[in-house]
């Protein structure tokens, strides 16, 4: 009987330390059992079974090779290889009678010499078009572009634009194999091959991916959207595709960001969407035909537009004028504000000059801004944009 006394006693001390003990636990430490931070936030840890978008991903399920994708589109991307008569004059002391006795009495003579150079095109067409960079080809007094199975042809010149750095050969062969365009453009992440003739060694295939896209004020074109690629570019390769992991073309190979001349994972590769605006273009007109306003534009900086009273407000500056130019005739002025281009805002002066040549010659615009301080509207018919011109 005392035993069980004893035993009654102890369960009742038990209990009562457990009840102290949830009592502390309370009103001292109460996120250890809501689960919030001491700051008095929820910690969510998600983990590889509830994935992000609610669907799983599994590792591996990519591709093991690329090999499909490139035997499908290296067949339509060619090398081509220019040539060009350089006249190289003789230095002026070599005219000097005396001098030209002791190193030879032709040195005073223009030569002439054969300069070679190479780089990749990419077959668009059955009908023998091929899109390449026009610094490829420009100024070469010869073109002539091999193809993936050796047969070789002379190939013109369609037409140029170094505004995109692009230009359009056409040549004469049948059976040709023609690369398919991608549908969609890629993204961040995406993998792509890059195919070319790198250092004239001969059609190479290098992997990377879409580091990012719509790169633009490089300093390399007037109109630049590139596709950044750490897929590895090299002189040679320019004018060669950017396709996908499919095999289709999402970009041409134009130009690098190197200090040593090498590829240093930083490509970058005309997109499609611009590329295929060019090729259509020149096809059907020889040329590129843009918009054009004949002004000169600046950024509106915050600074700046304090200083004009406009602050907080967006826009582009007026800083130039061509005299008898489509904006002259229409009455704007440097120092005035454009805000708006048919009711759509204007950010910065890259906007308003790609926002510009995609409008067709003879096309009424109206603009809305300022002028000396006060709202002004603005109808300009747009004029075709003269090569080498600004907005």
């Amino acid at each position: 009987m005392n035993s069980l006394r004893k035993l009654i006693a102890n369960l009742f001390q038990l209990i009562t330390v457990g009840l102290a003990a949830a009592f502390l636990v309370v009103f001292l430490r109460p996120q250890l059992l809501t689960g919030e931070t001491p700051a008095g936030k929820v910690v969510e840890i998600r983990s590889s079974s509830a994935p992000a978008g609610g669907t799983a991903a599994a590792l591996g399920s990519g591709p093991v090779s690329y090999a499909a994708a490139a035997a499908k589109a290296a067949a339509a991307v060619v090398n081509v290889h220019t040539a060009k008569v350089i006249t190289e004059r003789p230095q002026p002391q070599l005219e000097d009678p005396i001098l030209r006795h002791f190193f030879g009495g032709d040195r005073g003579v223009p030569h002439t010499r054969l300069m070679t150079s190479l780089g990749s095109g990419v077959i668009v067409s059955a009908q023998g078009y091929i899109v390449t960079n026009n610094h490829v080809i420009a100024n070469a007094d010869e073109i002539r572009v091999q193809l993936h199975d050796g047969r070789t042809a002379d190939a013109r010149v369609v037409g140029t634009d170094p505004d995109t750095d692009l230009a359009v050969l056409k040549v004469k062969l049948p059976d040709l194999p023609v690369i398919t365009m991608a549908e969609k453009p890629p993204r961040v992440g995406d993998v792509v091959l890059a195919i070319g003739n790198p250092y004239g060694v001969g059609q190479t295939v290098t992997m990377g991916i879409v580091s990012a896209t719509g790169r633009n004020r490089l300093g390399i074109n007037t109109y630049e959207n590139f596709i950044q690629t750490d897929a590895a570019i090299n002189p040679g390769n320019s004018g060669g595709a950017l396709i996908n992991a499919l095999g289709n073309l999402v970009g041409i190979n134009t130009a690098i960001y190197s200090k040593t001349g090498g590829s240093q994972g930083i490509g970058f590769a005309i997109p499609m969407s611009l590329t295929k605006g060019v090729l259509e273009q020149i096809i059907a007109h020889g040329r590129v035909i843009r918009g054009w306003f004949g002004i000169e534009a600046q950024d509106l900086t915050p600074s700046l537009a304090e200083s004009l009273g406009l602050k907080g407000r967006h826009g582009v500056l007026v800083a130039g004028v061509l005299h008898g130019g489509p904006a002259d005739d229409a009455g704007l002025a440097p120092g005035d504000v454009i805000m708006q281009m048919n009711g759509e805002p204007v950010g910065d002066a890259r906007g308003l000059l790609d926002s510009i040549s995609t409008v067709a010659p003879g096309t009424r615009v109206k603009l809305e801004g300022i002028h000396d301080g006060k709202p002004q509207q603005w109808r300009i018919t747009v004029a075709e944009r003269p090569a080498s011109a600004g907005h």
